[in-house]
Order: structure tokens, then sequence, then C-alpha cells
């Protein structure tokens, strides 16, 4: 036996490390080895005769002497309908065998079973790590006759079993390998110890064909690593991508865009590789002229696709132009012709430099949707609404990277004279070595020039990512591909490891190519083995490489060499699940490769925005491996969730921003299309004058899918997680985390620097309403969050329903002393509250700060506005500079507002969004009405006295975001409501709004009835469908009116120290609820019913009196406000000679006035409106003794107002601004006293001495005749009324002047009039019925001890009644006498 040198031995050793034998699986294999990538899945394809390969039966458990180690898994983690690593080989689609074992029909077959993958790790090798391939073995001897024996063995089953002749295996293993031992030659690796070893003792060298592929691999990966021995892999012509990408000068992968082939958005695309694959590898040789098929090389190479890839959105495409059978490659200089629509997604050299070893110059062919109608920045195959130009092409030759750029070839479009101007100042500052200045010229002429004064910096503004520029604008010009593709998470690294994976990756790819070009040989039991086994040979090599074991370790904190790969989707079908098969077993193995891939592909998605389509690579890459499924394992997701960053504990006060910056998912997350977490996309969509309602909405609709399209990923993350039994628990602790850590968002005032950002909020709550969409109401627990394993953290200090904090503490003891209350939480619960939880912290936090904006944006108009149109008092005062600076900062400050708002629109204004949150907001309904009824759907009204503890406990928030969220919708996005789930919401807000005692805060039942009034066809038309299923509700119908009646009187006091205002807007909106219902003839009973019930109708009376006396006194004060202001404004002489601070204050109290005016104008509009309707059904109870002297001497003051001496002090500009309609009041007014007119009604107008006289009525009547507001008839009958006043005034007269001296004890103590109905109080005081009856109207207390009194507790006092009325007696006959 001949002793081996030291070399060959590690190398032998080696080749055994990557291919050990392992046992045979326990169950047949039925699935392609891994998730996807650059293929289409396997499956009969056509071979070159155009005859489907059919299936033939199993392979056999050993053919050609080789064990099953390459066997494939059990599993494929994409189901039936999708693909993980979708693009395509140059060389077309490949099948890992066309036997049944890995078909696409039997690959969805066993997808379907979910089959388990059994490996039996028992009989495998020690792990790669553990073993020390520099052990210093100086011999290794190998006995030769357990290798004869092997080797007979191996060729009797040859024999037997295959119609393959060894010498064909060799050929195969040779030619896909490209090797050879034989002879040397200029297309592959000539292998010169295996030659020695041939020549010396052929059946010697391996045991069976396992053995000698791994033995080939270990040799030419050895060779490679020594430096004394030239590079094997010089003299290979590439044939796929990765390897193309390694050879150009600056090894920078193209972005290949996924398409939506075979029904999956991440399915394999056509057109991956580019014209540079033909060049020598690492520039060592010049390549030569080689004849591919069209229909498999790259669009940029050769732009006339046969089978042209499909984006998820783009511009209707017109039939590609048909290719020949094959295309000879044009030199760059002669661009081929490509199709009007189609846009090729790579470009071969992102910069255009010419290749060292090239001959000649290497082209730029860049290919590009036309610019966006008025150079608005559109994204990535965004349909524009104008018809496509002409394709335009810029082919740019470039001398060697190190030489000044040459003459730019002629512009597509014509340039503009500002344009070149433009250009020519940014090209200035481009360094004349840098690839940047070739590409400028490139694309300089394609640039649209904007006149907005901030676009002017912004046409090319650079954008760094790693430690290289880019030009952030093409992605606008170039379709799907963006120069951000050329950053350095996208750059091959160049190094010893690299040359080793391109060749593994290209022999893995050329497996596919054999079974592409010889399907019926290649389903062969023996042929199919065997090449299964150079696929697991080579994902072992692999694996061998990416730890540095044949080299040098590499640090865990590397970026891992194939996340270049991945991000460009260049991988072949099948390799990185092939990968995680073979590795995931081995755990320190399984950390080394994988850990390094996870932190790649997070430093990639954290340099990635909406402002290219590049967002989707690592997002589809991190979701396609969390997706890679054996048995019920995902060995990626439990990786992921242990890696420390997983989920930080909190460092600071900060902990929300922490938990989004440091956990590692948080990058992911953090994608949003909000102006406050990434500028980009405002700057490149949103900014330049050419901003259209059109173009906005088009391009809000593109970002909107793009938006859509990342969600959709993340979600396929965070399910694979939870659906991984080992990892749910981490999953969900780390979602709770996320809600407990930014429970500060939900605060009116927050810091944002200490929570996460909305778009990172919107989108774990698009992830949860996903999670949440299919949980059935019937598994929710509603004590979930009283639960001792409640995950969430509720304050002890929010605010709940009804029960107070002592009620709260109380019943949560009493029920946590019983442990079998509570039922162990179940994914449903646990999802569904942690969805409820999210929306408090994320939509709704998003919706008032679009509120805030959209006022700080009126506000900014108008102070523009203002300094405009005061531009003639200011533009020669010293203030002058000092105004134009503010009225330029108040101008971009507008701007960015906008940008913003457009920004926003996008993120918050997403119909599918909010229909969604609509619908989970319809499900929290259904379980809080199943609380507080259990009868549910069949609820009835008044609900049970006895209020449910578990419903009184829970936190307020729980119906108010509902109210919150339904009246940003219907101002906002009114069509939303239009879903079925509305009826639940209806019936929600007519129940909590007619059971106020279920509800201990005011102002959330002031809420719900906001909801009412925003939905009244009145005010929002869009909602009229809405407002007639509540009007219509059966519960509505009975409940409706007399709830709205009591809450109209009971908001007069809630505690607030704002209550005194904010109870005139809320009775503003139950006014106009009252209009619209009085409408509906179903209410007219119940209104008829209340009308004639007494009490609760006569205290809304008195607040209508109230509120009309208040109201119209303050806006007709304003109103005369104005017209003093105004008419000293007229005097432009005297207006001038006032000093420049009282015109200031004159003028800004001109505005306020102005404001009040407005506002209280139409509150009193409304309701007097409400008098007029009510005293024109009903007049009995307004004539009550406490109700009509009030009524009368409101009106008569008004009447005052309007029609007295001063009348003329109301006369103002433009009336019609503030909503003052003087004839329309006068015209309600006189109304109201008609309507009222009788005896008793008479006598309260004359009993009025402050307002009342003849003259005024007069006066009215004069003014009535004379603007024509009154009929003849009507006018008579105001006369009437005034001679029967005329008549008791004279009547009042003579009385007071008998009853002057009535005795003290006779007297109202408060008043200070003459008693007629005495009562004595509980304090003991005395007082007339009648006043004591108007003060309880408006409080309900004892006006000298302020305890609390009601009608009932008063007591007549009949003795005194008779004395005073003898005593009137008296006085009235001694008169007569």
């Amino acid at each position: 036996m001949e002793e081996l040198s030291a070399d060959e031995i590690r190398r032998r050793r080696l080749a055994r490390l990557a291919g050990g034998q392992t046992s045979q699986p326990s169950t047949p294999l039925s699935t392609p080895l891994t998730s996807p990538q650059r293929e289409t899945p396997p499956g009969p394809l056509p071979g070159p005769s155009g005859a489907a390969s059919q299936p033939l039966p199993p392979a056999a458990s050993q053919s050609l002497g080789l064990n099953v180690h390459s066997g494939t898994p059990a599993t494929s983690p994409m189901g039936t309908s999708g693909v993980a690593y979708g693009s395509q080989s140059s060389e077309g689609v490949s099948s890992l065998s066309s036997s049944p074992s890995n078909s696409l029909e039997t690959q969805s077959q066993s997808l379907s079973r979910s089959q388990s993958m059994d490996i039996d790790t028992a009989s495998c090798e020690k792990s790669m790590s553990q073993v020390d391939v520099d052990s210093g073995i100086e011999n290794m001897e190998v006995e030769d006759s357990d290798r004869r024996e092997k080797r007979n063995l191996t060729e009797k089953d040859t024999s037997a079993n295959s119609d393959v002749s060894e010498e064909q295996a060799l050929q195969l293993i040779c030619k896909i390998l490209r090797v050879s031992w034989q002879e040397q030659d200029r297309d592959v690796i000539f292998l010169p110890s295996l030659a020695a070893e041939f020549h010396q003792n052929p059946k010697d060298v391996y045991s069976d064909f396992k053995d000698l592929i791994g033995q080939i691999l270990m040799e030419v990966l050895m060779m490679s690593t020594q430096s004394r021995v030239q590079n094997p892999f010089a003299s290979l012509t590439a044939t796929s991508q990765p390897i193309a990408a390694a050879k150009s000068p600056d090894h920078r992968l193209t972005l290949v865009q996924p398409s939506s082939q075979g029904g999956s958005p991440m399915g394999p695309s056509a057109g991956s590789f580019g014209a540079s694959s033909l060049s020598s590898l690492y520039g060592c040789g010049s390549p030569h002229t080689m004849a591919l098929d069209a229909s498999k090389t790259s669009s940029a190479s050769l732009p006339i696709p046969s089978t042209p890839s499909i984006p998820q959105f783009v511009v209707p495409p017109s039939p590609p132009a048909i290719a020949p059978p094959r295309q000879t490659l044009n030199p760059p200089s002669a661009p081929m012709p490509i199709s009007q629509r189609y846009r090729p997604y790579s470009v071969t050299s992102p910069w255009g430099t010419s290749s060292p070893s090239s001959p000649g110059h290497r082209g730029f062919s860049f290919f590009g949707p036309s610019p966006s109608p008025a150079g608005l920045s559109v994204p990535p195959n965004t349909p524009v609404p104008v018809p496509p130009p002409s394709p335009q092409s810029l082919s740019l030759s470039s001398p060697r990277a190190r030489n000044p750029p040459s003459t730019p070839t002629s512009p597509a479009v014509p340039p503009s004279p500002r344009s070149h101007t433009h250009q020519a100042a940014f090209a200035a500052r481009i360094p004349p070595s840098s690839p940047l200045s070739s590409l400028f010229f490139a694309l300089s002429d394609m640039s649209q020039d904007s006149s907005d004064e901030e676009s002017e910096e912004e046409d090319f503004a650079r954008v760094q990512f790693g430690s290289r520029y880019t030009a952030a604008r093409l992605g606008a010009c170039g379709g799907s591909m963006s120069c951000d593709s050329a950053s350095d998470r996208f750059t091959i690294e160049t190094c010893k490891e690299t040359e080793m994976l391109n060749y593994l990756i290209e022999r893995f790819d050329s497996v596919g190519m054999e079974e592409r070009k010889a399907p019926k040989m290649c389903s062969q039991p023996n042929v199919s083995q065997l090449l299964s086994n150079i696929r697991s040979q080579c994902i072992s090599n692999v694996a061998l490489v990416l730890q540095g074991t044949l080299t040098q370790p590499r640090s865990p904190l590397e970026q891992s060499l194939l996340v270049p790969y991945m991000l460009c989707r260049n991988l072949p079908y099948g390799f990185i699940q092939e990968l995680v098969r073979i590795t995931h077993q081995e755990e320190e193995v399984f950390r080394q490769i994988f850990i390094p891939i996870l932190h790649g592909l997070a430093l990639a998605v954290k340099e990635c925005s909406f402002d290219s389509d590049n967002f989707k690579f690592p997002l589809m890459a991190l979701a396609e491996l969390c997706e890679i499924k054996f048995g019920k394992t995902h060995p990626v997701c439990s990786l992921v969730t242990m890696l420390p960053l997983w989920c930080p504990k909190p460092l600071s006060p900060g902990c929300g921003r922490e938990i989004q910056r440091l956990s590692y998912l948080g990058a992911f997350f953090s994608l949003s299309v909000f102006a406050e977490d990434d500028t980009k996309v405002g700057d490149k969509y949103f900014s330049g004058p050419a901003i259209t309602m059109e173009n906005t909405r088009v391009v809000s609709q593109s970002l909107q899918h793009y938006l859509e399209s990342a969600r959709g990923d993340l979600f396929k993350i965070l399910h694979n997680i939870l659906l991984n039994g080992e990892t749910r628990e981490s999953a969900l602790n780390y979602m709770a985390a996320l809600v407990n850590y930014n429970v500060k968002k939900a605060q009116m005032q927050t810091d944002d620097k200490l929570v996460s950002a909305d778009g990172f909020m919107l989108n774990f709550l698009w992830v949860l309403q996903q999670l949440s969409m299919k949980i059935k109401l019937e598994t929710v627990d509603p004590y979930y969050i009283f639960h001792p394993r409640c995950r969430l953290v509720v304050s002890s200090e929010e605010t709940r329903l009804k029960a107070t904090m002592e009620e709260l503490k109380s019943w949560m003891t009493e029920l946590h002393e019983d442990p079998t209350k509570f039922s162990e939480p179940k994914f449903p619960t646990e999802c569904f509250f942690l969805t409820l939880h999210t929306h408090h912290l994320s939509i709704l936090p998003g919706c008032r700060r679009y509120i805030r904006r959209l006022r700080a944006i009126r506000e900014l108009n108008r102070t523009v506005e203002e300094l405009k149109n005061s531009e003639n008092q200011w533009k020669d005062s010293p203030l002058a500079s000092r105004h134009r600076e503010m009225l330029k900062r108040c101008k971009t400050q507008l701007k960015k507002l906008v940008r913003a708002k457009a920004c926003a629109d996008v993120g918050l204004l997403d119909e599918n969004l909010l229909r969604r949150c609509l619908q989970f907001y319809s499900t929290v309904i259904q379980l809080i009405l199943r609380m507080v009824d259990s009868a549910y759907p069949n609820i009835t009204l008044p609900l049970n006295p006895e209020i449910p503890k578990s419903f009184a406990a829970l936190p307020e928030f729980y119906i108010e975001d509902v109210a919150e969220f339904l009246l940003f919708v219907v101002q906002y996005s009114p069509q939303v409501l239009y879903e079925p789930c509305v009826q639940d919401i209806v019936t929600f807000l007519v129940v909590f709004i007619c059971s106020q005692n279920y509800i201990r805060n005011p102002y959330l039942i002031a809420k719900l009835v906001e909801v009412l009034f925003v939905t009244n066809p009145a005010v929002q038309p869009r909602t009229q469908r809405f407002s007639e299923m509540m009007e219509n509700h059966p519960l509505s119908i009975k409940q409706l009116v007399p709830a709205l009646m009591k809450f109209y009187t009971d908001v007069e006091h809630t505690g607030a120290t704002s209550e005194f205002y904010d109870k005139f807007t809320i009775r503003y909106h139950i006014s106009t609820i009252f209009k619209s219902l009085w409408q509906n003839l179903a209410h007219h009973g119940t209104f008829m019913e209340e009308f004639n019930s007494g009490k609760q109708f006569v205290r809304y009376i008195n607040m209508l009196i109230n509120d009309t006396t208040f109201l119209l006194d303050e806006s007709l004060e304003s109103l005369k406000r104005i017209h003093e202001v105004q008419e000293e404004m007229k005097n432009k002489e005297q207006w001038e000679q006032l000093p420049r601070e009282q015109q200031q204050s004159r003028q800004s109290q001109l505005t306020q006035d102005e404001r009040v005016s407005r506002s209280y104008l139409a509150l009193a509009t409304e309701t007097v409106e409400m008098f007029h309707i009510l005293t024109k059904q009903v007049q009995k109870p307004f004539l009550r003794p406490e109700l009509g002297p009030r009524l009368a001497a409101m009106l008569n003051f008004n009447l005052q107002q309007l029609c007295g001496p001063k009348c003329r002090d109301l006369k103002v500009e433009n009336p019609e601004k503030y909503g003052f309609e003087p004839k329309k009041l006068l015209d309600q007014l006189t109304d109201i006293y008609l309507q009222l007119d009788c005896a008793r009604f008479a006598k309260a107008i004359a009993d009025d001495q402050r307002s009342y006289s003849r003259e005024l009525f007069e006066e009215v009547i004069s003014k009535m005749r004379k603007a024509g507001i009154k009929s003849s008839i009507a006018i008579e009958k105001f006369k009437l009324l005034l001679e029967k006043v005329e008549e008791i005034v004279a009547k009042n007269s003579q009385s007071e002047m008998d009853y002057s001296d009535a005795p003290d004890e006779f007297k109202d103590p408060l008043m200070d009039t003459l008693m007629t109905d005495p009562v004595i109080l509980p304090s003991g005081n005395i007082m007339d019925r009648s006043i004591i009856l108007r003060h309880l109207l408006n409080s309900p207390t004892d006006p000298f001890n302020r305890q609390p009194l009601t009608e009932s507790m008063l007591e007549s006092v009949p003795e005194l009644k008779e004395r005073i009325h003898t005593w009137m007696r008296e006085k009235q006959g001694g008169r007569l006498v």
C-alpha cells in the first residue's frame, strides 16, 4: 500500500466530512429539496423534443452504489400554491427529478398530508464542527479488500438495475461538475491528484460514485485555497447569474423582480441572468463568443423576452417581440430592440464600467418607464393614467473606471436648458473617477427638473448605503430596478470563499439544467439518485465553506456570504431548503451558518425604504426561511427566537422605541410610509409643483400595494413562528412586550422618542388583524384581562367603564381567591386581546395625529393668508424683513405638513385597513354585548339594573375606541361604513345611549351621541344608510328619544371644569338628531308621549331656554363688537392715527369675535329652531308657572335686540359669513309668540317688565310688514296678542299699587315678590312654589344650604296661603269701595 501524502489525507478526510454516510430515511421522501429560489418548482417539463417527461417508479434505496444521503425532505413549507425563492436559471427551469418522489404533483400531495421527515441521526458521523481537519494524521491506510468488495457489490447492483453504464455515469459527473482527470481543457477543471490515482490504479480510486463526487469537490475546493496553485475556476465559463456577477469589476448582483407566475407573488421570474455570464471568472481570460437561447438569457442583456416577468402591479404590457429560437449576443454598442411596454428588471453593469479583462468596452444599457405626468415621481410598476411613450434606451460606453467618463451618448429625451444648468451643477460635484459620473451622464437627460424651491436639491439626492453612494432617484426611472441594489448589502465579497460558493452554486444549478435537457434519462432511478447525491454533496461543501472550515473561521458578526445572493434572489431552486435540511439537526453548525444570514437580512432591511421596491427582498427572504419546515419543526423560526435580541429587556424609559430599534423583527416592522418615520417617501413622491389629485391618488394606491405586500411577508414570518410549537411562547411574549412597552402611545400628549413609530405599530396591527380574522367569539374568554397569567399589563389606574378603584380592587380580590373561575388562556383569547390593545395603541393615535396635522395646516394657511393680505401695511415698516422671513418659514412648514399629510393618507386612509379595523371592532362589540345581555343578539331594553361586574371592570377605552374610530371614519372615509358588520355597531350605539347607567363617564356617552350626529344626513350625506339603520332599529323607536332627552338635561353637570361650554356642543348634537328623528313618522308617537309625560320634558324645555338665552346674548354682543371695529376701519384717516399696537389689538379682537360669533350663532340657531318645532306641536308644557315667565322674558329680550333702538349695532359686513340671518331669526321668534298665543302666555309677556314695551312690539310689526316676513293675517294675529298684553299690563300696574305694602312674611325671600302658593323647604325656609320649582329645574339643591332637594320634599303651607289670599281680597275690596 502506497503511503499517502498529508495533503491527500486532508483532502480525502474533508471529502468524507462533507458527504458522510447517513441512514436511509424511514419514510419515502416526496418533496423538493429546499424552498425554491431562482428556478420554478420541479415537475414534468417539456424536454428538447417538446414532450413532457413521464413519471417513473421511485428510485431504489441504493443505485450506482450510493446511499441515499441526499434524499429529498418530507415536507415543503410553501404549500401547493407558493414557491419560496423565485427567479429563473439562465438555462431554464430545472426539476430535481422527474420521478414521483420529486414531481410537482407528488409534492402537492405530500404537502397536503404534512408528512414529517425522520432522519436517523444516530448513524451520522461526527458534526463537521467537531472534527479537527488538521488532526496531524500522517498516514491513512485504506483496506484494498474492503474497497474492492464494495465496488464489486456496486457494479452488480448497477448492472442488475440500470441501463446506465458506469462510463456514462462518470461522464455525467464530469459534465455537471465540469472537471476532468484525463486531459486539460479550456472549460473544465483538471484534477491532477485524481488523474494520478486513476493512472496508477483506477479501481481503487473510489468505492462508489458518492465517494468519487466527494473527492472531486474537495480537490477542487482545496486547489482554490492554495495560493501556489493557479485559480482552478479561471478557465470556466459562467452559466448563471451568481458567477456572472462575481466576474464583473464591482462584483454586484442585480435585483430580480419576482413574478406572479404560478399564482404566487414570490414565484420564479424570467430573465434572471445577465449577458456578463459569458465572460471568464474574475477576469482571467477573455470570454469566447457563445450562442445562447434567447428565452434563457437576461432581459438586461438580451431584451427580447419570450416569457416576460409579471410584476404585481405594472402598466398593462403590450405583446412582447417574438424572439428567434437562438440569438447571438450583440455588442453593447448596438442594443437590441425592446418591446414598447416590456421593461427588463436587471442591469448587467450598474455603473457602466468596463471589465478590466474584456476587450473593448462593456455597455451600460438602461431601460426605464417614461417619466410620470408633470414630473411627479411614481413608484416602480405604478399604473400612470397616460399612454406609454415609445421606449427610450440609453447605452453608455465608458473606458476603464479609472479614466474620466467619455462623452455621453445622445439623450433619449431632449433636455431643457434649465435641466442642463442643474445637471452641470450636480456633475461638478462628482469626482471624475467616480462610477457615479458615468451613471449621472447616462441618466441625467431622463431626470425631471422641478420648479419647487425645495426639490432643486432633491433630483439626484445621494443616499448612503453602507460605504457607497447611490442615486436615489434611479428607482423612479428604471422600473423595479433601483441603484440601491448596488449597495454593500447587495455586493459580493471578493474572497476565496466566494469563488468556492460560486462554483458550488453553479454545480447545484447544473443538476437542474441537466434534468431539463434530458428528462427521460434523469428520471431513471439510478441517475436520479446520482443527481441527488451531487446536490447534497454541493450543499455539504457549501456548509463547510460558510463555516470557514476550508479557509479560516468567520466571525459570527460578519454578514454571511449568502446574503447578497438571497437578496437578489439568484440562488437555484431548492438550494436554501436543502442547506437547512442538512444542517438543522446539528445545532452548532446550523447557528454558525444561519445566524450571519439572519443578521445580514436585518442589516439589509434597515437600509430599505418604500421609495423603491428593494424593501421586498429581505422581507421575502426571511419569510421564506421561516416557512421551511421539516415535520412539525421550523428550524429557522427556532433560531430566530433564540437570538439575544429577539425580545430585549428595556434599558431606559423609552422602552417602546427601544424594542423597535433593538429587537430582531423590529427592523422588518419599521418599514413605513409616514413622513415622521421615513422622509424619503414624501420627498420622492409628494414633492414638487406637479402634485395633483389624480397623480396623488395613483401614487397612493401603488404605495398601499407596497404596504400590503410588505405586511403580507411580515404576517408570514410571525405566523410561522407561532405555528412552530417550540417558538409560540416566545412569539406571544414578544407580541405582548410590543403592546406593554408602548402603553404611553395612548396618552393625549406623549413623547414620540419614547414609543414605537406609527408605521411600526400599524404594520404590527395588520399582522394581528390577519391572525384574528378567523377567531370564533365562543373561544374568547372575556375574563382574560383579569387572569393571573394575562400577558397584557392593564394598569390599576386605568379608568373603568363603571367600577371605581375600590370596587375594582375588592372584586379582583374576590375573583383571585377562587382560581377555578379561570380557565387556561388559549391562543384565540390571547390573540384577540392583543389585537384589541394594539388597536388602542396604533390606529387611534394615528387618527389623532392626522387630525392635529390637519388643524395645523389650517392654522398655517390662515397665517399665510393674513400675512399676504396685510402686506401693504407692513412692507414699508421696520418689521418688514421679519414678516417676510416669517412668511417664508410658514410656507416652508406648510409644504412639509402637506407632504406629511399625503404620506399619512397612504398609511392611514387605506380602505382595506379601515375595513379590517371596523370588522374587528364589530367583534369586540359582540363580545361586550354578550357580557351585558347573554341573550344577544335578541337583546332587550332596558338592560338589567344590576350591572355585571365583569363589564363594569372593563377598561373604558374598549368602548371609547369604537366611538373615536367611527368618528374618524365617518369624517374621512365614510364609504367604509357600508359593511355587513355595521348592524352590530348600530345596536351597540343604541343600547349604550339608552343605558346610561352602565357607563360612569358622561363624556363617553357624549361621544356615542356624536357618532349619531356625524352620521346624520344633514351633516354627512354619504352616511344616510347608516342613519336610517339607526333610526329604524327596533330598540331605538321606543327608547332613543327619552334617553337623548334625559342626557340633554343631565349634561348640565358633568363634573369637568369645561362643563359649561361642553354642554352647548353636546346639546347641539342632540337637537340635530331630534330634528331628524321628528321627520321619521315611527318616532312621532314616542315624542308625543314625552311631551305629555311632564317632568322630563319640562326639564328639557328649561335647558333649551337657558341655552337660547345665553347663546343669543353672546352672539349678538359679539356682532356689536365686530360692527364697532369695522366702522373704525372704514374711517381710514382715524384708523391710521391709532398707534400700531392698538391697531393690532383691535384686529386680534376682531378675529376672536368673528370666531365666537360663528360658533355661538350656529348653536343659537339650532336651539331656536328646536323651539320653533316644539311649540308648533305642543304648548301646554311651555305655559307651566315655572317656565312661561322665563320663556316670555327670553323672547322679549331678543326681540328688543333685533328691533330695539340699538338694532343698528348688529349691522355687519357679510353677515352670512357668521351665519347671521336676522330676518329668519325674527320670523322664528314671532312664530313662537303666535304658536303659544293664549291668556296665560299673554300674562307672562306682560309680567316681563325688563324688555317688554308697546313700542317694541309696534316696531316688530312695522319691520315684518316692510320686509315681508309675515303674511297680513299673521301680522293681525300679532296685533291682537299685543292688545291682550296691554290689557294685562294695565291690570298689573294697578295690582302693584295695591300690593306694594305687603308684609315681608308674604313675600318670597329670593325674588321679593308676593307669594301665591307658599311651600316650606327641609331647611325651614318658605318660598313660592313656582320660584323654587324654577330653581330646581336648574339645580336640585336647597338654595339656602346647597343640600339635595327635590319637588317631593316640598311641603305646602295652607295656613299662610289662606292668609295671603285673604289679605289680597281685602286690598281689592278696599279699592273697589
